[in-house]
């Protein structure tokens, strides 16, 4: 359905790794307030959540922003094979995508980040001009921990199909560590991938400007998971001015049946247009 109050424009943005789609969403009426760069999550979990996202930059938009949504390299229609995706070369995609969005609007920029997606926009954020705040949906905390959560995928469906797994975690991570990918749900994990991913801490890496933490869980408050506070308080106590927040909701990004989380979108309103 149409929405007048806003232009939708989708594009291909050329990369050294091919052309990478991109959605650009503006005001229709009135020069945008500032730019926000979505960066997705990881694998299925990018296309359980579009319908989120989508709804969200639609939101914004109509608030004012002008919104610019990414397809990373190997990821949904964008050029290349996620087995051959690295975390460098979406690092690489982040920097085209925030230049182009820089070259389209003035003002300041923020960083939208779902999952594996906020530690790109944490990563990201140090490096790129006019970045002023962060949007980080339910971050992923650990690399190394998220790795293993996802090698569990592959041995969840082996012992669906046959009674038992095959492998074990250790398992998997040495195939990866051999330089052998790994078939994981439909996604061929690339040991580059692997490895880089199981170096991330969002602990250690204390962004130098505002941030808006929120996660999704059964009770609405101003605390997070046990594990995010511990980042939370890392990195408030390295001087970042941060806002935490939990909307009740279900987990969209892997349930079963694409959901919504209408909360997390009222959420993220009040907190980007206070």
């Amino acid at each position: 359905m149409r929405d007048a109050a806003i232009q939708i424009q989708p594009f291909f943005l050329e990369s050294p790794r091919g052309p990478l789609f991109c959605l650009s969403l503006v005001p229709s009426e009135k020069a945008p307030v500032g730019g926000v760069l979505y960066l997705p999550p990881f694998a299925e979990e990018m296309h359980k959540s579009r319908r989120m996202a989508a709804l969200q930059a639609r939101a914004l938009a109509r608030a004012g922003y002008a919104v610019l949504q990414l397809d990373l390299s190997g990821c949904g229609d964008s050029a290349g094979d996620f087995g051959d995706a690295t975390w460098e070369a979406w690092r690489d995609d982040a920097r085209l995508a925030h230049a182009w969005l820089a070259a389209h609007v003035s003002g300041p920029i923020t960083l939208w980040g779902l999952r594996l997606g906020a530690c790109l926009a944490v990563e990201m954020a140090a490096e790129l001009a006019r970045v002023t705040r962060l949007l980080l949906w339910q971050p992923v905390n650990n690399g190394e921990q998220f790795l293993n959560q996802f090698l569990r995928i592959k041995l969840a469906s082996e012992m669906l199909s046959e009674g038992q797994a095959k492998t074990g975690t250790k398992d998997l991570l040495a195939t990866l560590a051999s330089g052998t990918g790994i078939e994981i749900g439909g996604y061929l994990l690339g040991p580059a991938m692997a490895q880089q991913l199981s170096r991330l801490k969002l602990a250690e890496q204390a962004p130098h400007c505002a941030v808006e933490w929120i996660e999704v869980g059964a009770q609405a408050g101003d605390h997070v998971t046990p594990a995010s506070q511990r980042v939370v308080d890392a990195w408030r106590a390295a001087g970042v001015t941060m806002r935490t927040r939990t909307v009740p909701g279900e987990p969209f990004w892997v349930t079963q049946e694409i959901s919504e989380c209408p909360a997390l979108l009222e959420a993220t309103g009040e907190a980007l247009l206070k």
